[in-house]
This record gives C-alpha cells, structure tokens and sequence, in this order.
C-alpha cells in the first residue's frame, strides 16, 4: 500500500476558468485553480473565419497564464487535433511547463513545436495513460479513455479536496469501436461514485438528436463508392482524423489501389501515427507522387488533407488547375470525407461545381445517409451525466446555441437550471459553501498569429485590411516647398483594388485638383502642421471620392519637403 503524505489546504476555493472554446468553434483551453495551484485543460488554437483577412490562425489570450505562470502545475493535452495542442508552441516557448498527454498526443504536439522555431527547444513532454495519476500538492489528476476520431483520446478528472472536475475532451459513445477508441465505461462509473462538483463536457454536437452512425458501415459506404470507380480517386480528408484514414487505407488496400498523401504535414501526422502503431497499413501502400506518375489511374487513391487540415480549398485548386502538381481531370472521381461546418456549406457547394465543370464525379460522405460526427449526441450527453452524477454542468467546446442545447439536455436528466452554467471566455465560476458563484472575470480573447507576428494584429489592422479589401487603395504624393508656400511638382495620384486606371483618367486628374487645393490651403496658413495637412488631404479626397463613386478607398497621402539643400523629406 502506498502512503501520499500531502499538506492539503482546505480553506483554499476552487475556480474553474474558460480561457477558450466557449461560444466559438476550437480555441478549447481551460483552468482549474485550487489554492496556489492551477492545471490547464488543453490549449487549442482556432482556424480563422473569412473576415479576418491574412490570420494564419487563433490562439487564446494568454495574460491569466502569464500572470499566474508560477502556479501552473502543467498543460494536460486530451487528444491530438488542433482544437486541443495547436496553441501549445506559443505557450511553452518562453515556460517550461510540462506538457502531459497519451504518446499519440504527445508525439503529435511534438511535431507541431517542431515546427515553430520560438519553442522547437522544448523537451518537457510527459507521457501518461488511463492508469496513470499525478499528485500535486492539493489536487491529485487522473484519466480515462474516450472514444473520439483519434486514438489515443483521453478525458481528465482533477480530484481536490473539496471534489473532483471532470472535463471530458471530445468524446461520442460507439458501442463497435475497436479496443484502441473503446470508451472505459468502469472507469467512468467508478468516477461517478466519488462527488463530482463540476463537469465540463464536449457541447460540439449537442444539437443532433441521432446517435453518430457505426463506423463499420461508414467503411462499407466508402469500399462500395470506391469500387467501380475506374479512374483516379481523390479523397478529400483530414489527416488527424486517425480513424477515417483508416478506412480509407482499408479501402484502397482491398482495391489494390496505391496512396499517395499530399502535403508535407499530412504526410508527416500519417508516417508518425503508422510508426507508434495507431494506423495498419501494408508496407507498400504508399508511393510519392513521382511513382504514382508511371502507374495506371485505376491503381491509383489521392488523399487531400490540404493547408492547416483544410482540404476544401485546395480541392478547389485541383479542380481550375492552380494546384502545384495534381489537377483534377475527366474520369477522376473525387470524394469528401470530411463533414464540413455549416459556415462551410456554401464553399462545398461551389467546390463541388467546379469540380464537375473539371469533367470529374464528386460524392461526400454526407451522401450517404449516414450521421457521422466524433462528438457526443443528445443520448451520449445524457449518459455521461447519469453515469458521472455530477453536482453542476458547464457545457464547453462550441458556439453559444450549442451550449445553450447541451443545457436543456443536462436539464431533462433532472439536474436542477441553477446547476448548469453557461459561461463565457473570461468568466470565473468559484466554489464556495458546497455552491458555485460567478467571481470577477479575468482577460480573455483571441490572439492572432499571422506569419511569425504574435498578438501584433489588432482590430486596427484587421479594419484596415477590410478596407483594402472592399474598396481598395488611393495613394497621393505630393512635393512642396514650405518656405516659399508653393507646390513644386503636381501631384501624382495613383489607385490599386479601386478604379481600373485606364478609363477613369478624368476622375484621377480632378483628384490632383483637390489634393492641390487642399496643400495651398495649408500652406497659405500661418500656422501650418504637418497633421492637418494630411488630415485634410484624406477629408478633402475621401469626399471627393464618395461623390463620384460611392466608395471608401483607404487613402495614403504622402507629402515630401524640398528644403534649402534640394534633400526631400517625405512625411506619410
């Protein structure tokens, strides 16, 4: 018998934080804080919608961490998808906070710090299984498995002294899974026996009121759409959805059929998750693309993860022949087996048009009738409250009327409507006196990465790049003489993304006219200021152009200075 000799702090409170993934989709990182110590519930990124122009992607606001980084105890990972260990390279770059996960999840969050030259010096992973616990000084954290679309998945349980947390990560109930996505159904009812203050459970799909479909009929949906296909088939997938590439592995195999992956990371996510033994594929199956040249079409299964797990898009690309190497031709056959997000339906729409008007058949998985998502159900939901019994609910991981969905569930398993929380990001939900309580809200929000740039695109960027994107760009450049108040040179005026150049000379010509009227206008005041002559310049055109176009371009004046030693100084 083993003797875990701890100085417990009863009189400290526990607070549960949401730091993302609350009313939005990914972006999933949450804090557990009992006393002096804190555990973070993963830390995902979120890939971004279509109006913030040019962001790569988005992470959590990390100030709670910052403030606080001396009392975090380590970073615990549920499953290998980016909602869940993207945001982990921005974190640990500067920390060394031990990052904990199942070896799937660890070797997966491996590749993406690798990737980033900020925090590739890493090393303090820590593996853990289903058996594994870890005790701190106060909190004790332990696991259990969960089925999900990648192996490997695991939910969490933080034991303190006043009750346990549980946060279940993304999970479904599939009573066919194979034994490496199995659920732990004794783990969790065993859980269940001990108080369980507060569950925090995946909302992602809390609006379906069907069971997600077994995943041996979606294989067979897919081995029968592949097999009278006589040309090229391309598969649009997504490469960390561990348990859909292997149907398509087991498919393409029974076909007698060579993959090629395309993209570096999709290749690298595969060959990784095949050497740790999550994925069984024939040593032979996979062929680069220069040896996919010299084969028959018919032997031959493209899988297209596309950019950051996007492969819509670049099947897009295939489709107008924009695509580095593969093009989609007559006789190809192209499939989706991805679900796309409702926000992604008009792009499906209009991928699938193009890819007809490229004289190839498309068919989704969506097709076929079947329900397939990797998240819980309205039932999964329910089961997992009655065999957890928690005190409270939080619904997590989803926009606001998914939440708002999982709620009305919690609530018809007879929970009472003061026990369940719907929160925001930022928002502080405190324990005290056997009850929960909102406390002051902390910083919380989005940090966009763009390029190597960290948290440096704020709303100011991101309007003007709205601006350049709708209306364009107007620049003029002018040359004055301030000592003798006169203009040296006309002005030059120039557009881009505005007017086309050619037939709107006129137009151009009367905006010289008002740029000159506005500069003499400064030069002749007494009290001349370089501000207000480039304030005025903007006004003064800004008018002239909603006048004659109904358009807002941003607009850049540039003044240069002709001084007594002929040098020009620019002001912008």
């Amino acid at each position: 018998m083993n003797f875990n000799l701890r100085k417990v702090n009863l009189l400290a409170n526990l607070n549960i934080v949401p730091l993302g993934g609350l009313r939005e989709n990914g972006k999933n990182m949450y804090a557990v804080e009992y006393g002096e110590e804190i555990v973070i519930l993963d830390c995902g990124l979120q890939y971004p919608e279509n109006e913030l122009f040019g962001i790569d992607v988005v992470i959590p606001d990390l100030t709670y961490i910052e403030e606080n980084i001396d009392k975090i105890v380590g970073i615990f990972l549920t499953h290998g998808h980016a909602d869940a260990i993207g945001a982990v390279p921005y974190l640990v770059g500067d920390h060394d906070i031990p990052v904990f996960g199942s070896k799937l999840t660890i070797e997966l969050t491996k590749i993406n710090v690798g990737n980033d030259k900020h925090s590739r010096h890493f090393r303090n992973f820590q593996i853990i299984d289903a058996q594994t616990a870890i005790d701190f000084e106060n909190i004790s954290v332990s696991f259990f498995k969960t089925t999900h679309s990648i192996p490997d998945s695991l939910g969490i349980v933080i034991k303190t002294p006043v009750g346990q947390v549980v946060y279940t990560g993304d999970f479904k109930f599939d009573q066919s899974a194979i034994a490496m996505y199995k659920t732990d159904y004794q783990r969790l009812a065993d859980i269940g026996k001990n108080k369980v203050v507060a569950l925090l459970s995946d909302s992602a799909n809390a609006e379906s009121p069907y069971p997600a479909a077994d995943e041996r009929d979606i294989y067979t949906y897919i081995w029968e759409t592949f097999e009278y296909q006589q040309g090229r088939i391309v598969v649009a997938s997504v490469a960390s959805n561990i348990l859909r590439m292997q149907q398509i592995f087991d498919a393409a195999q029974k076909l007698n059929r060579k993959v090629v992956l395309t993209g570096q990371d999709a290749s690298k996510i595969v060959r990784t998750v095949i050497k740790l033994g999550y994925l069984n594929v024939d040593d032979d199956l996979l062929v680069s693309a220069r040896e996919a040249e010299k084969m028959p079409k018919d032997k031959i299964l493209i899988i297209e993860t596309g950019r950051m797990g996007e492969p819509i898009k670049i099947l897009q690309k295939m489709a107008t022949s924009r695509h580095h190497f593969y093009h989609i031709e007559p006789g190809d056959f192209v499939f989706i087996a991805t679900t796309p997000s409702h926000a992604m339906e008009t792009n499906v729409a209009k991928t699938r048009d193009l890819i007809f008007r490229a004289g190839a058949e498309i068919k989704s998985l969506s097709d076929s009738g079947l329900y397939t998502s990797g998240h819980a159900s309205k039932s999964d939901l329910q089961l997992m409250i009655n065999l957890l019994h928690p005190q409270n609910v939080i619904p997590v991981q989803g926009e606001y009327r998914l939440l708002n969905a999982h709620s009305k569930i919690a609530a018809e398993t007879g929970l009472d409507k003061n026990n369940i929380f719907l929160l925001q990001n930022g928002d502080v939900l405190s324990y005290e006196q056997n009850k929960f309580h909102l406390a002051p809200a902390v910083t919380a929000g989005d940090t966009m990465i763009d390029g190597i740039g960290i948290g440096d695109i704020g709303t100011i960027v991101l309007r003007d790049r709205k601006l350049l994107s709708d209306d364009g760009v107007f620049v003029a450049v002018v040359t004055i003489d301030r000592k003798k108040k006169k203009i040296v040179a006309p002005p030059k005026v120039t557009a881009r993304g505005f007017v086309y150049l050619r037939e709107n000379r006129q137009l151009l010509t009367e905006s010289s006219e008002v740029v000159v009227k506005a500069v003499q206008n400064n030069l002749d005041n007494k009290e001349f200021d370089w501000t207000h002559l480039k304030q005025d310049i903007r006004e003064d055109l800004n008018h002239f152009l909603w006048n004659k176009t109904k358009r807002h371009p941003m607009i850049l004046p540039v003044v240069m200075e002709v001084n007594q030693n002929r040098h020009r100084n620019s002001h912008k």
